[in-house]
């Protein structure tokens, strides 16, 4: 994936929605590329690194570990992110990654990220502020599916 499909795939995520074509440029210039293929592993439940990925083509399976087997627990498409809270916080990884087919996924590193503050500090600010929607976004679909299992479950709330 060359530099312009890099850009184009940065401005049709969440994470850009608010930066200028410089700093989308900017920010796109830090970002590693990685492909994938069917099945391989991007990032283990637990590791500690603090990689934010985009998935840029194709999808990503998100899963826990239960019972000693990996379960899926959601599936990703082009434009979401991951590791959003291990990006800021540096804390473990709370799921694992596994490419759904041929992936392709661009890397930002925290160290990458911060050196645009010199040139572009409003860059970090805006991504900052895209980063806390999208893990408000996941937050809410995560608390809506937990509602909808409770009423399920419970026979409450819907049409059970």
């Amino acid at each position: 994936m060359n530099q312009v499909d890099k850009l184009e795939a940065l401005r049709a995520s969440h994470l850009a929605a608010e930066l200028d074509d410089t700093e989308a440029q900017a920010l796109a210039g830090q970002m590693g590329v990685t492909a994938l293929s069917d099945g391989e592993l991007l990032v283990s439940e637990g590791d500690d690194s603090r990689t934010l990925f985009l998935v840029a083509a194709g999808a990503v399976n998100v899963s826990q570990i239960v019972g000693g087997h990996e379960e899926v627990i959601y599936q990703m498409r082009a434009g979401e992110f991951a590791g959003t809270r291990a990006f800021v916080d540096g804390s473990p990884r709370k799921a694992g990654l596994r490419a759904v087919g041929e992936c392709t996924a661009f890397t930002l590193e925290p160290a990458d990220f911060e050196s645009l503050g010199k040139l572009h500090p409003m860059l970090l600010y805006r991504v900052m502020r895209a980063l806390f929607r999208i893990t408000h976004t996941n937050l809410t679909r995560a608390n809506q599916e937990s509602t909808q299992l409770r009423n399920y479950m419970l026979r409450t709330g819907g049409p059970y």
